[in-house]
Formats: C-alpha cells, sequence, structure tokens
C-alpha cells in the first residue's frame, strides 16, 4: 500500500515558486495602487476646479477653502477638502488659495496634498507628490517624476 499525500521536498518547491510569484506581483500591485489613488486626487481637483469657474462666473472671484473650515464664503460648503467619498478613507487632502502674486480675483490653484493626518495618513506618492491645478489650465506636481498628469 502506497501513502498518499505530498512529500517535503515536494510542498517546498511549490512554497519557493509562490514567494517567487509573490514578490514579483506585489510591487506591480503596489505601483497600481498608487496610481489609482492618485487619479482620485486628479479627478478630485478637476471637480474642485469646475465649480470654482462655475463660482468665479457668479461672483467674479475664486473661493479659498480648506480642511480648517475658516472660509469665510459660504459657496466654500460646496467643496470638498478631501478627494474621495469621506475623509478618513481618501488620500488627499485638497486645498485651494490664490496664485502666488495675485488675488483669489485673479487666479486660483488647487492643491491635493497626499497622506495628511486628515485624510489617509499611510498613503504617499514619492513618484508625484503634491499636485496642484491652477485656474489658468496649469497642472504641476511636487515629485520628481514627469508624466504624474494625463
Amino acid at each position: 500500500m502506497r501513502a498518499r499525500g505530498f512529500s517535503l521536498t515536494e510542498v517546498l518547491v511549490v512554497l519557493a515558486i509562490v514567494g517567487i510569484l509573490a514578490s514579483v506581483a506585489y510591487p506591480s500591485y503596489a505601483g497600481y495602487v498608487i496610481r489609482a489613488r492618485r487619479t482620485e486626487g486628479q479627478l478630485a481637483l478637476i471637480d474642485a476646479m469646475q465649480k470654482e469657474e462655475r463660482y468665479y462666473s457668479q461672483h467674479n472671484t475664486y473661493l479659498a477653502f480648506s480642511r480648517d473650515g475658516d472660509d469665510t464664503d459660504a459657496g466654500a460648503a460646496q467643496l470638498h477638502w478631501y478627494s474621495g467619498a469621506s475623509a478618513d478613507k481618501s488620500a488627499y487632502e485638497i486645498q485651494a488659495a490664490a496664485c502666488e502674486g495675485g488675488t483669489l480675483r485673479q487666479c486660483v490653484v488647487l492643491r491635493a496634498i497626499p497622506g495628511t493626518r486628515a485624510v489617509d495618513p499611510a498613503f504617499r506618492d514619492p513618484e508625484c507628490g503634491t499636485l496642484s491645478l491652477h485656474s489658468s489650465g496649469e497642472r504641476t506636481a511636487s515629485g520628481p517624476a514627469n508624466g504624474c498628469w494625463p
């Protein structure tokens, strides 16, 4: 009668193969997650800029807003300071301020800051860092990578 089952050598070979596959697959998965969360931040900036432009067309000025809620205009309530469906599940904190050297009547810059304490603090985007969208249409990123915006 022959014993059924696997030998120790067979089990070790299978574990080695699974380990090699996992070591290849995990970095790809982690990169995909970062790119997906970055897209979340980009979409939040585009949506907020659309609302800013609508506000500008009605009031001839842009709105400044941030997580702190020290906004003086009630119109800022329509703008979310986080990128996702809720703050604790968001990857980016969104802020709006006047462009450098200008006023809110002239220009606004929106920034998506990754992984602050107000959103998911574990999220980091070392390639692109903070994403920015200016009312002039300029799209920038603070990180070293090129092509952070599509």
